[in-house]
């Protein structure tokens, strides 16, 4: 089965590096540049150039660094923010200018103090400016996801008319529900005139917890590139999770997309990213938390000694994780117990190893986990030679 592409645009070292806390320097962001490119992102957003004078040197030094990707500097609707952009890119060899305007009918009312046709203006003014310096220019319709679709529809039709390549369509504060979004991206994918010209993007957040199911149900709909982070990382509740993204259209081939992400090397990635913004991951995140392939309980530890595939949808090593974890507690039920205790050295019968288990439940019961050297001590206890 032919798969269409869905491209990864990252934004780790922008959107995911706003967080109080997580602010990296230089060579931190070379570093992980150097890993996204070698991960397989399509796109890097490297920075805000116009920001800071340490942000336009990072934007910088990442556009020389990355051969393969595309290189993204993120501007507001404003000449001297694109001017100082392209700067901050001219040696990336293949650069991206990212600019963008609020879209909802608060923004317009309480940000710019505007209306829908100074809006459109100012827009297309910015893209139009943006093309002279580069090929390639993204737009981002802020709030997209409180902005009304027909004035939405008009905006993008606009843009496509002097050049924009990619629409994104933020759903900047995490409102929307799935079918929302996705009935958004339909609704611009019928009714934008030229849209076969510009790729359509989701960059959700994840105020409510439901940004990667919204990607999703975006590029169910048609869009082609999601826009999302390293863990998941960004403002408030963060953004949109790579790593989720990635194995959701890995996992359900029926949907007939993928990326081009080399899997393998998500769990280090995470845990590169993790150590250098100082930001730990939860350890019931998804695909990369310390628990995802983690089993306490007696009746999911059986199933997955017996097969793997009876509670792990996803094999460890296809994100780079060794193996499968049976994790010892009270919980625990004897066929954990042996498979722990066989792989620290003990062949139990199945008279020793309910002898075993009545000490190892008396212990478990004052721990939280039993570690390996702790069996011994069991075993000790229960007086059993082997």
């Amino acid at each position: 089965m032919n798969k269409d592409k869905v491209e990864i645009f990252d934004t780790t070292l922008r959107d995911g590096e706003q967080v109080p806390g997580c602010k990296l320097d230089a060579e931190q962001k070379l570093v992980i540049a150097e890993r996204l490119e070698e991960l397989g992102v399509d796109i890097i957003e490297a920075g805000f150039p116009i920001s800071s004078p340490g942000d336009f040197h990072s934007v910088s030094s990442i556009a020389k660094l990355v051969k393969n990707a595309t290189v993204c500097g993120l501007t507001r609707a404003v000449k001297k923010d694109i001017e100082v952009a392209a700067d901050a890119l001219k040696h990336a060899k293949k650069p991206r200018i990212h600019t963008g305007i609020g879209t909802s009918a608060s923004h317009i009312k309480y940000k710019f103090n505007s209306n829908e046709d100074a809006i459109i203006e100012r827009a297309v003014n910015a893209v139009k400016y943006a093309k002279t310096f580069v090929e390639d220019v993204e737009f981002f319709a802020e709030d997209a996801g409180r902005t009304d679709n027909v004035f939405l529809a008009r905006i993008c039709e606009e843009l496509i008319k002097v050049g924009v390549t990619v629409l994104n369509i933020p759903d900047t504060t995490g409102y929307c529900l799935p079918e929302e979004y996705g009935a958004k991206i339909k609704y611009l994918k019928e009714n934008v005139k030229g849209i076969h010209k510009a790729t359509l993007s989701c960059h959700c957040h994840n105020d409510l917890g439901l940004a990667t199911a919204n990607s999703i149900a975006g590029v169910v709909n048609g869009a082609r590139q999601i826009e999302c982070t390293i863990n998941g990382i960004g403002e408030r509740a963060g953004n949109t999770s790579l790593e989720e993204v990635v194995m959701v259209l890995r996992q359900h081939p029926t949907l007939g997309l993928d990326t081009g992400i080399n899997s393998k090397l998500l769990y280090d990635t995470s845990l590169m990213v993790s150590e250098k913004m100082g930001m730990i991951v939860q350890p019931n995140k998804a695909i990369v938390g310390a628990n995802a392939f983690a089993h306490s309980s007696g009746i999911h530890q059986d199933g997955v000694i017996k097969n793997r595939e009876t509670y792990e949808i996803i094999d460890p090593a296809d994100v780079g994780v060794t193996e499968s974890s049976i994790i010892l507690t009270a919980r625990s039920g004897r066929a954990a117990l042996a498979y722990r205790a066989k792989i620290v050295g003990y062949e139990l019968t199945k008279v020793q190893l309910d002898t075993v288990y009545k000490e190892f439940l008396k212990f478990a019961d004052t721990r939280k986990e039993v570690l390996d050297e702790d069996i011994h001590q069991i075993v000790e206890i229960s007086g059993i030679t082997t």
